[in-house]
């Protein structure tokens, strides 16, 4: 019948018979999948090789510009019934305030990236035994967000037509987006549900709170997706109902997290798993008095 490999509660291994394990009265846990230690040179080439995909696929999906600018005006017709179409009164108003608005055009540009590598760095080096299971969560957010793009093209705000927004970008000539501008050719214009900007910076603030020692990184963990929710609105690049997709795609991530590691990765031991512990000495003898 084949024997099943169990942990007791006592904390040893052991090997136990499908039937013994069925019928004696003693207790056996089933052992819990742990991460082992990730490997330098395997995360650098996944992140790479990964970020690679991501964009090739992003981009490769058709810029069906009508369709998104019919899902653009009904995302906007939906956020005036709701009374919450904010996102061109705020547009506005940091518009015209030039130092702000060049310094959330930067901000839109770099620390997207910038900042979730470094999280991905700190997890690798300061929690091993966590990396695994929150890269999963990453990997799989944006995996979901892939499909989004595909299946439901939206057009950003800035490129709506018959509004007022403006792209703060093309306005103020600043450097580093895709979006807008001589590179715009080079990314899908039409991929804005659901938003990764939000996404991802759920993510890195989601683990900052849960694992950071130092108060008050925990408290710029809290405060970063907040700041990316007002920039990707300011610069008219997203609907708050994109940020709201981003939060559904990392929920996802999140759960199918759970169910592969059966706890939630901020559970896991810091440690990671994989490398042979040392096996106990001998009890020193008593002195003889």
């Amino acid at each position: 019948m084949g024997d099943t490999t169990v942990t007791t509660l006592e904390g040893r291994e052991e090997a136990v018979p499908h039937s013994v394990a069925a019928e004696t009265g003693r207790t056996y846990l089933r052992r819990p999948r742990v991460p082992r230690r990730p490997r330098l040179w395997f995360e650098i080439l996944l992140i790479a090789v990964s970020y690679w995909t991501y964009s090739l696929v992003r981009n490769a999906v058709p810029e069906q510009r009508a369709e998104a600018l019919r899902n653009a005006d009904a995302i906007w017709r939906l956020e005036q019934q709701l009374g919450l179409a904010f996102e061109e009164s705020v547009n506005h108003a940091v518009n015209a305030v030039t130092w702000l608005v060049v310094g959330m055009n930067y901000y839109y540009a770099t620390l997207h990236f910038v900042v979730t590598l470094g999280v991905l760095v700190w997890l690798y080096r300061s929690h091993p035994g966590r990396y695994a299971a929150t890269r999963l969560v990453l990997f799989t957010t944006t995996g979901i967000a892939l499909l989004g793009y595909y299946l439901y093209p939206l057009a950003p705000p800035r490129l709506m037509n018959g509004q007022d927004f403006v792209d703060t970008v093309l306005v103020h000539q600043t450097w580093g987006s895709m979006a807008s501008g001589d590179l715009k050719n080079m990314s899908n214009q039409y991929a804005a549900m659901p938003s990764m900007h939000i996404g991802w910076s759920v993510w890195c603030g989601l683990t900052l709170f849960a694992l950071a020692s130092v108060p008050w990184v925990r408290v710029l963990g809290l405060l970063y997706p907040a700041g990316t929710l007002v920039v990707i609105v300011a610069t008219a690049n997203h609907f708050w109902l994109d940020a709201v997709g981003g939060v559904l795609c990392l929920a996802v991530g999140y759960g199918i997290a759970l169910v592969w590691y059966g706890r939630q990765p901020y559970a896991l031991p810091r440690p990671a798993g994989g490398r042979k512990q040392p096996e106990p000495g001998p009890a020193p003898l008593p002195k003889r008095g």
